[in-house]
């Protein structure tokens, strides 16, 4: 196929990320500004002020971080709290169905992992392009190998 992208890409919700960073650095600057400015507070005080705030700052970072790096050799799925290798070869089907929170990958193992670099809650056209692509990605590469099982019609 001449119209998929070139290797590497990667696919992440940008508008989601963006929203999760600018608002864990407006929270981390305004919460440190008030312990600041608060002249009742000790250094205690201030300083839990602070480590709450960068305690709420490193949350929305780890929502931030979900992304979806496709190379010629395979896939790499970083999710909150993971991140995991696939060969092209173990992902069967690429799954983005109306009302999923984000993408499945159906794999050899008959398992399914969330993809959550690829989520339409605010980007939905995004989402599905994104989703169409790696679809597209995942047969082109895995075309052609001996033992393939592929149902196409399915889901």
């Amino acid at each position: 196929m001449s119209d998929l992208p070139a290797l590497p890409v990667t696919f992440r919700p940008a508008r989601t990320r963006a929203v999760l960073l600018t608002a864990g650095t407006a929270i981390f600057v305004v919460i440190t500004t008030v312990a600041m400015l608060l002249e009742q507070l000790g250094p205690g005080e201030r300083l839990s002020f602070v480590l709450t705030a960068a305690l709420l700052l490193g949350v929305l970072m780890l929502l931030a971080r979900p992304k979806v790096v496709a190379e010629e050799t395979g896939v790499t799925v970083v999710n909150i709290a993971g991140r995991r290798r696939l060969d092209w070869a173990e992902i069967l089907r690429v799954n983005l169905r109306p009302g999923d929170p984000w993408v499945f990958l159906d794999l050899s193992d008959g398992t399914s992992l969330p993809a959550l670099g690829i989520q339409p809650g605010i980007a939905k056209r995004r989402a599905i392009e994104d989703a169409r692509t790696l679809r597209a990605l995942a047969e082109a590469r895995s075309a052609g190998e001996p033992g393939r099982h592929r149902d196409e019609h399915q889901g």
